[in-house]
């Protein structure tokens, strides 16, 4: 053959055709085959072959009977072709066969490039499938969305927090979870680019239309050149922990059966009110009002209709007033009313007639028609006090002479003045008596032990000060101690306290004794940035263990200056010396602040005890208290246990310590020593 445009049976064109369907079809030995078959034929050679590999091919002569040649692309060899059988072969023959090994090296290297880009692809999208069953693992909902708010992926978690699938929430803004109320703070992918990343609590609506509250994490998505593209959401469901926060601070804040303020949150209102009235240069009042006849009704018809009474009072007493004055309940039958931003004292008398005359119209209950009066004492701002407890405690003395002093007690109303204060001049002697104690060693310390209710062994004590005056005998320290406060006696008060009980401490250590956490209650006012370093030399000069040292703080210490309180606490605490919050849940430190400090213990406060197990509100408390102190591994004791109703509350509800009279009232030094010997689990 010497042309081969000659050939009829077969052109190039058709040829290559069926080269690149034998590449795409055939794999091994049929494809060696079938390559072999069309070389022959292209050429009109009797016989070819395609050899696959590499190797050395020898150079073609002019007129050879055999032609080989390299089917290669670049560097890549696949094979090469051999035609053989004819007399001998011409150029155009040649040109032919190596026309062809190059278009199979070149068929052949982009198959192995399909190939190889194929496999990558499988192994990517194994990949994504693996990461999206581990995504879909996880309880946490995790959805990702792009820089302007669209969502992109949604997992398993989200599917079942929300309701919505992931083919319902894929390609919708996230604006569409959003309660009705909430201003989409977290959209803002510029800032969470900028600074990593946030967390926050939101309300977000779920498909069924529930609200709840989720703990939101969001951090940014970036490329592979480390630029924002979106940003990652994670949420967790905590409507519970939120729920459990909001009716911890509703029973601490509020009273339960009116749903008026307490008086803790009635003095928080009022101070808050009077700065703005002390910057509008405007007069404020506080109301003290004691109902006339109610105690007579409660005890002849029953707690049930005074409970129905107490509220359709407050009710009324709402009603009367404005929107910005404050109503509380105190106890019982006692009201306080809060008024801001008055011009003249008088108006409070007019409010004060107001509340009187909306108890004019009898009350219908359970068919009994009944009828109160109330008698008003009011204080004045600024004249009479600059806060609210002091306004509040002259306006009870103002109450208690108008109830006396009028007739007609329903209608009576008196101001507070400085000739009711006769009070003042006791006062005055305890305060003088005090200082003298201070320095004559009147002043001694009790121990009131704490017992571990699983095991009921000594795991600790409260050093408590008692006041032994030469002539009164033991002074109660209510008598003295809110005295000590106001005055700042307190300072050197608990300067002694803490230096008497770690003298104690040191006895008991050299006697043997195991230690065990002796607590020393520290006053707001002690609570300086001093009071770390007077801790630590006096353990030094004692040479008392730091184990055996805790000191009780109060809420209300929390809530001045975070950042210094927090510094303190971990002085203190580097010392080995443990914290303790005292009084928990009669203040109103933040929840979120709670958390942050270096705090070992809570510490129910009694008032709260008290009434476990038969007032729900307290029970309430006492078991929030508990359960939120678990979820931050913190321990709790409950002081003034007097029954064994109340311990059993309190075990059952998860309280480690207790202290009350239940088991051992305040005790000399001598007399805890010899109770602590007796239990015999606290000896080494």
């Amino acid at each position: 053959m010497s042309d081969l445009r000659e050939l009829d049976s077969f052109d190039f064109v058709g040829g290559t055709t069926a080269v690149c369907d034998a590449i795409l079809r055939l794999r091994g030995e049929a494809l060696t085959l079938e390559l072999g078959r069309l070389a022959a034929q292209l050429t009109g050679s009797p016989e070819g072959r395609f050899v696959p590999g590499a190797g050395l091919i020898e150079p073609n002569e002019a007129g050879a009977r055999i032609l080989r040649h390299a089917v290669a692309a670049g560097i890549e060899q696949f094979g090469w072709y051999e035609v053989s059988g004819g007399d001998g072969y011409c150029p155009e023959t040649e040109r032919t066969l190596a026309a062809l090994a190059q278009l199979t090296a070149s068929l052949l290297q982009m198959h192995t490039l399909a190939q190889r880009s194929t496999h990558a692809y499988a192994q990517m999208e194994a990949q994504l499938a693996h990461q999206s069953q581990i995504l879909d693992q996880i309880h946490e909902s995790v959805l990702t969305m792009d820089q302007m708010g669209y969502i992109t992926s949604w997992n398993r978690g989200a599917e079942q927090l929300f309701g919505y699938t992931a083919l319902e929430a894929v390609g919708r803004n996230i604006l569409f979870l959003y309660a009705d109320e909430d201003g989409g703070d977290d959209m803002q992918p510029d800032l969470f680019a900028e600074q990593g990343g946030r967390m926050m609590e939101v309300r977000r609506r779920k498909k069924s239309g529930e609200v709840f509250w989720a703990s939101l994490s969001l951090s940014p998505l970036r490329d592979l050149a480390e630029r924002p593209t979106g940003l990652i959401a994670y949420l967790t469901d905590i409507t519970e922990r939120k729920q459990a926060e909001e009716q911890l601070h509703h029973l601490a804040y509020y009273d339960e059966l009116t749903g008026l303020p307490n008086r803790t949150l009635f003095a928080r209102l009022v101070d808050q009110a009077l700065a703005v009235s002390q910057r509008n240069e405007t007069a404020g009042s506080v109301l003290f009002v004691d109902l006339n006849r109610f105690k007579r009704i409660n005890d002849t018809l029953g707690r049930r209709i005074g409970d129905e009474l107490l509220r359709q009072v407050a009710q009324r007493f709402k009603d009367a007033l404005r929107d910005e004055d404050v109503v509380a309940r105190l106890s019982g039958d006692e009201f306080a009313v809060g008024l801001s931003d008055i011009r003249q004292h008088f108006e409070a008398t007019t409010v004060a007639q107001k509340l009187q005359a909306s108890l004019d119209a009898p009350f219908f209950i359970a068919g009994h028609d009944l009828r109160v009066g109330a008698s008003i004492g009011i204080s004045v701002y600024p004249q009479d006090g600059n806060d609210a407890e002091t306004l509040l405690g002259l306006a009870d003395i103002a109450m208690e002479r108008a109830k006396r002093a009028d007739a007609n007690p329903d209608r009576s109303v008196a101001f507070y003045s400085q000739d009711m204060n006769k009070g003042m001049q006791e006062r005055m002697r305890i305060e003088s008596g005090l200082r003298h104690a201070l320095g004559n060693g009147e002043l001694i310390l009790y121990y009131q032990p704490k017992f571990e209710i699983a095991s009921g062994r000594i795991v600790g004590a409260e050093a408590l000060v008692r006041w032994v005056h030469p002539q009164r005998g033991i002074v109660p320290p209510s008598e003295f101690i809110p005295l000590a406060e106001t005055t700042g006696l307190i300072v050197q008060v608990g300067e002694w306290v803490l230096e008497q009980a770690c003298a104690q401490a040191a006895i008991w250590q050299r006697s043997g004794i195991l230690p065990f956490r002796l607590a020393v209650n520290v006053s707001a006012r002690e609570f300086t940035p001093s009071l770390p370093s007077r801790v630590a030399d006096t353990l030094r000069r004692y040479q008392l263990d730091p184990s055996w040292l805790e000191l009780e703080i109060t809420e209300s210490t929390l809530m001045h200056d975070f950042e210094r309180v927090t510094a303190i606490m971990d002085r203190i605490t580097a010392l080995g010396v443990s914290l303790s919050l005292d009084d928990f849940g009669t203040g109103y430190s933040s929840l979120s602040y709670l958390k942050r400090f270096p705090i070992q213990t809570l510490k129910i406060d009694r008032s709260f005890t008290t009434g476990i197990p038969r007032d729900a509100s307290d029970c309430a408390i006492a078991g929030t208290i508990v359960s939120m102190a678990r979820q931050l591994c913190l321990r709790v004791i409950a002081e003034g246990v007097e029954t064994l109703d109340q311990l059993e509350f309190l075990r059952e509800a998860g309280c480690d310590e207790v202290q009350g009279y239940l088991y051992a009232a305040p005790l000399p030094a001598y007399e805890f020593e010899r109770c602590l010997r007796d239990n015999w689990l606290l000896i080494g």
